[in-house]
């Protein structure tokens, strides 16, 4: 399965985005400015985070960081360095990138910085998937 979030202009301490996934749904995500994950791939692995006391999607081999995840939350401050999202939101990703690594699939984000100015065809996150 794939993921690709896309994001906003910083506004101040919060990134906003919107993440899809490759079955065309997209939720809205925040996270911290000063402590963004790089734009980037990254392999997604849902395991057992002894943190929060439950599955979520851990980011794996992000440079010079661990213990990246999507987990639930609604201000920047929810997050040291952690991909948010809703409560809902969380359990539906899980449950989907869960059944995918199931059934053998690898998991991936591809994680994109926003640019004024695209030399490519990348559409903007519709404004419903924004907070």
């Amino acid at each position: 399965m794939l993921l690709r979030l896309l994001r906003r202009a910083p506004e101040g301490e919060s990134l906003r985005g919107a993440l899809f996934s490759d079955g065309g749904q997209c939720c809205p995500v925040l996270e911290r400015t000063s402590c963004a994950v790089p734009a980037g791939w990254y392999r997604l692995e849902v395991t057992f985070s002894p943190r929060f006391r439950r599955r979520l999607p851990l980011l794996r081999f992000v440079p010079g960081r661990e213990g990246i995840r999507i987990h639930r939350g609604t201000r920047p401050e929810h997050s040291s360095g952690c991909i948010l999202v809703s409560a809902d939101d969380e359990k539906r990703l899980t449950a989907a990138l869960l059944a995918a690594q199931s059934d053998g699939e690898e998991n991936y984000i591809d994680i994109r910085d926003h640019d004024p100015y695209p030399l490519y065809d990348i559409p903007c996150p519709p404004e419903e998937c924004m907070p």
